[in-house]
């Protein structure tokens, strides 16, 4: 590891104070497919899909398992099996799509027989804003059922919390998921690379790399990893810029996130932005749309079937998780639509098949 910089954790509330891209820690070069070595206040919404408001947090208290099984932390067992058993896919799904509540969550991957779940919401509070005890109780929950997570979401870098918000809110949520992280056996914490704010795009894409940065060093000394997703900021849209923002921070504690769907979403071709990220690519949500509409894996414009063989003939080994966007709007508050529970297990049923 290149040097550390003692302090930088406590001064990252001031932009003129954190480290530039030259001063980030050196790293070692990513590994290989599905592996990992060793402003403005942001508002409150009750949107599942992007809560992300959270005030002040804890500091970290626990670090997560260094591996834990189906996470794309190590390669799965060789052979073929039904979706989720010994040797076959790690299905999950991101169940606040189909219900508010866990227990209709919980309904849904009994339903399609998956035992993993990508925990973002409860009762529309994200994982980070639940208090102590109602997370508590939220991961024993989980535990009887014998459903472990496999990844946890943040508005860290989203599209509510753009480049000018205060860096204090995105370290308050870091070290409460970290801490989750730890009791759930998790090390994977989804974040994005925050929207610009009227920045020239200079100073957008130094301040980004200097954030995230920042949270690498805090994810690397808490033995968790920050996964950034093809969506929402700098590097969202673009294979070049994702693989620039690997690349100046140099941390083994950041990776990506492909999400298949959100090129036809946001404009760009999806499976083009996978052939150049591949080798970063530690998990992947599974999602399609036609025109402005979402659909069932499979029956959209996203290439989804193609973006599958793509990550699998290159080793993938990580949790395919569903996102399917199909009972709510994304980036809007509101209730689920009617029938969201029955859409998310068609939506499931559709993605399995597809991984067969």
């Amino acid at each position: 590891m290149g040097t550390r910089h003692p302090g930088t954790r406590h001064h990252a509330s001031a932009e003129g104070t954190r480290p530039t891209p030259t001063a980030l820690p050196d790293a070692r070069r990513p590994a290989p497919l599905g592996q990992v070595d060793a402003g403005a206040t942001a508002p409150p919404t009750s949107d599942p899909a992007h809560a992300h408001h959270l005030p002040p947090g804890a500091s970290l208290t626990s670090r997560a398992p260094a591996t834990a099984p189906g996470d794309g932390l190590q390669p799965a067992a060789a052979g073929s099996g039904a979706p989720g058993s010994a040797g076959g896919p790690v299905l999950a799904g991101i169940t606040d799509e189909a219900a508010p509540d866990l227990p209709g969550q919980l309904a849904v991957l009994a339903e399609l027989g998956w035992s993993a779940i990508e925990l973002r919401s409860v009762d529309t509070v994200p994982v980070a804003a639940l208090s102590d005890r109602r997370f508590t109780e939220v991961a024993k929950t989980l535990s009887d059922h014998g459903v472990r997570a496999v990844c946890l979401a943040s508005g860290i870098g989203g599209w509510a919390r753009p480049v000018s918000t205060p860096f204090e809110h995105d370290l308050a949520e870091f070290d409460t998921l970290a801490r989750r992280c730890g009791e759930l056996g998790t090390r994977y914490i989804r974040i994005m690379s925050y929207p610009n704010s009227g920045l020239p795009e200079t100073r957008w894409r130094d301040r980004v790399v200097a954030r995230i940065g920042v949270l690498a060093e805090a994810a690397e000394t808490a033995g968790v990893v920050l996964l950034h997703e093809n969506c929402s900021g700098w590097a969202g849209t673009s294979a070049e810029r994702a693989l620039e923002l690997l690349d100046a921070v140099r941390s083994p504690a950041l990776k990506l996130l492909f999400d298949t769907g959100n090129g036809v979403a946001h404009g760009y071709d999806g499976l083009a932005l996978l052939e150049k990220v591949l080798p970063h690519v530690v998990h992947v949500h599974v999602k399609d749309a036609v025109g402005g509409r979402f659909v069932a894996p499979g029956q959209g414009a996203a290439r989804v079937a193609d973006c599958v063989k793509l990550l699998r003939d290159n080793g993938y080994q990580g949790t395919w998780s569903l996102e399917p966007h199909v009972s709510l709007v994304p980036h809007q508050a509101g209730a689920l639509a009617a029938g969201a529970p029955a859409a998310f297990v068609a939506a499931g049923r559709a993605m399995a098949r597809l991984l067969r």
